[in-house]
């Protein structure tokens, strides 16, 4: 599943803007559909126009019938009735999607006999200091069995002692989710961390769902912003 706003605080219909001849959703859809890991793929949207781009190149596409105030609300209306055990949501801005890191994510549900993972994501290490204090930066922070502990906007963890060598995570927006999970999020409200950090993620965490998170090496380009577009415009070329 492909939640895809076609509204976005930061850089407004970032997701019809061009890459290389087609637009930044239809780049995520073919990356998805290219991995061949998935039964389906679906892009859910409440935009028309991005609802007849994904269809005019032989694509699915749902259109959400409520508003939406994330990703997961928007595939959990979706999934709602389908039979279906896990469900990937890959974001729409990330068009570099690849094969290894979303196998990495399904993997470990094969190995989760006693079923204690809720959900799966990836993080990636990151050692820019400009990336790992920019706020449009999600960082996470893991416990020994690499189970998130808790998602900020800040870096964290706060390097206090110099000494130490410090180690950071990006959260990559991309997760695997048992059913019954998301249907618990879409039914649970909000509360006051995810409100502050407008991380959707953490609303995972505050109820007790546990997040295993797997280390991907392959960082790719999330386009959030102009510049982002520049950068994957490069490196698309």
């Amino acid at each position: 599943m492909i939640p895809a706003r076609y509204a976005a605080s930061r850089f407004p219909a970032k997701l019809m803007q061009d890459l290389s001849g087609k637009p930044v959703i239809v780049r995520t859809y073919e990356a998805a559909i290219k991995t061949g890991l998935f039964d389906d793929v679906y892009v859910v949207t409440d935009s028309d126009i991005i609802y007849e781009t994904i269809t005019n190149v032989g694509g699915l596409a749902i259109m959400s019938q409520k508003e939406h105030d994330c990703g997961s609300d928007r595939i959990a209306e979706a999934v709602m009735d389908m039979d279906v055990d896990i469900i990937v949501n890959v974001q729409g801005d990330e068009p570099f999607t690849d094969r290894e890191s979303l196998a990495g994510v399904l993997e470990v549900f094969k190995n989760d006999v006693n079923e204690e993972i809720d959900l799966a994501s990836l993080m990636v290490k990151i050692t820019d200091e400009e990336e790992i204090n920019n706020p449009n930066t999600v960082k996470v922070i893991v416990d020994n069995r690499n189970f998130a502990l808790y998602f900020s906007r800040a870096p964290i963890p706060y390097p206090r002692s110099k000494n130490e060598n410090t180690v950071y995570h990006k959260h990559k927006g991309i997760y695997a989710f048992r059913k019954r999970a998301l249907m618990d999020f879409q039914r649970l409200p909000m509360l006051a961390l995810e409100a502050t950090e407008k991380i959707e993620a953490i609303r995972y965490l505050e109820y007790g769902k546990k997040i295993k998170m797997v280390e991907t090496t392959v960082s790719g380009i999330e386009i959030d912003t102009p510049e982002d577009l520049k950068k994957a415009q490069a490196a698309w070329r």
